[in-house]
């Protein structure tokens, strides 16, 4: 009984061998018809054949041969060195003052609040002026009595001797540089704008003793922002006046302001290596305020290099290069790397525009061998091959 089990079960095996040899093996249903099987019960259990594999010969070989490798190709592009300039400079008004009395005294009159637009002239405080009127007042009066005097002498002339008249023109001039320093005086106790700007915070109040050491008020003149940053030592032959600079706030994330440079240092820091430079941004709509910072940036433009995929270069013991494809060939270029960017590598090498370059599929290329385009008809790369 036990040989009829083991006699079943080798049956059972040979079959399933005979099935998956039939199943996998090409060719294995020409075999079978050889040995005299009949065709339907071959045609039951032999795989069908794909029309492109009973054809054979040559055509087979070059449009279905799966061992050429299949790659992905990119066309080469001219781009250009771009040397950019990035920095972080802090910006100013294009005219700032901190506003201070001349002289002591008692706040009487303050005109101005906190962002008031004044405009050069323009009265910001008043300080206690009696005395100064007093003055200034004396004044007038000792003019006045010494302009009569000298009339009274030059109408009597016969009487009065020329040293008379001459101490009374000396004591009318005198009375005149008294009332203008009285006037001065007076003058000194009134603080103006110096320039056309927009007011600070003011610290001050009614009533303050103040000195010439006191701050007042700080006054800006924001039609323009000046723009301060440091380049490397390595630009400082790009950079010229007059040459653009774009510009970006913290306070206006993702726009860009346009500018100009407005002056460069005439040295170098030796202990950075850097100089500064000056950069000049039109503020007409009031946005931007002095002390912000900034990232400040600059273009160069550079020579016209070949630009490749950044996928396509690989590297050997001899440098990196790149698998230009050409009539359905792979050949090795040589490149010399100028610039990388996200989007493209710029390299020296002999490559012209319109060039094919894989990017893909790149562990299977053999220098001269055969690829398979992706997306190109087969009958193309057929043709292709010589």
């Amino acid at each position: 009984m036990h040989i009829w089990k083991q006699l079943l079960t080798s049956i059972v095996v040979l079959c399933c061998g005979v099935l998956a040899w039939v199943w996998l093996a090409p060719g294995s249903a020409a075999t079978l018809e050889k040995l005299g099987l009949p065709k339907a019960m071959i045609a039951a259990v032999a795989p069908r054949e794909k029309p492109e594999a009973a054809t054979g010969g040559a055509g087979q070989k070059a449009h279905g041969d799966d061992r050429t490798p299949l790659v992905v190709v990119r066309r080469v592009s001219q781009g250009i060195v771009n040397d950019r300039l990035n920095a972080i400079g802090s910006g100013e008004a294009i005219r700032s003052v901190t506003v201070t009395p001349q002289v002591s005294g008692t706040i009487v009159e303050i005109g101005i609040k906190s962002g008031d637009k004044v405009s050069q002239g323009q009265v910001l405080m008043r300080l206690d002026s009696d005395e100064q009127v007093i003055a200034r007042d004396q004044a007038r009066v000792a003019l006045k009595n010494a302009e009569e005097k000298l009339k009274i002498y030059q109408n009597i002339k016969s009487t009065v001797s020329r040293l008379d008249v001459s101490n009374a023109e000396i004591a009318r001039d005198t009375a005149k540089l008294a009332l203008e320093t009285a006037e001065f005086n007076l003058k000194r106790r009134t603080v103006t704008a110096p320039f056309d700007g927009i007011v600070g915070i003011v610290p001050v109040s009614i009533g303050d003793n103040v000195t010439s050491a006191t701050t007042l008020v700080g006054l800006d003149d924001r039609s323009e922002i000046l723009v301060d940053f440091w380049a490397p030592e390595r630009f400082i032959s790009q950079i010229a006046l007059g040459g653009a600079v774009e510009a970006s706030a913290i306070a206006h994330r993702g726009e860009i302001f346009h500018g100009v440079v407005d002056a460069i240092d005439n040295r170098v820091d030796p202990a950075s290596r850097t100089f500064r430079v000056r950069a000049r941004i039109d503020n007409g709509d009031d946005r931007l305020r002095s002390g912000m910072s900034f990232a400040v940036a600059m273009k160069f433009a550079g020579q016209s290099y070949p630009a490749v995929d950044p996928l396509s270069v690989q590297w050997d013991s001899q440098g990196s290069y790149v698998w230009r494809v050409a009539d359905a060939k792979a050949e090795k270029v040589r490149v010399g790397i100028v610039q990388r960017n996200p989007e493209a590598v710029l390299v020296q090498a002999d490559l012209r525009s319109g060039e094919n370059i894989a990017i893909e599929g790149l562990l299977r290329i053999r220098e001269n061998g055969g690829v398979r385009i992706s997306g190109q008809p087969s009958d193309q790369q057929a043709e292709a091959t010589p």
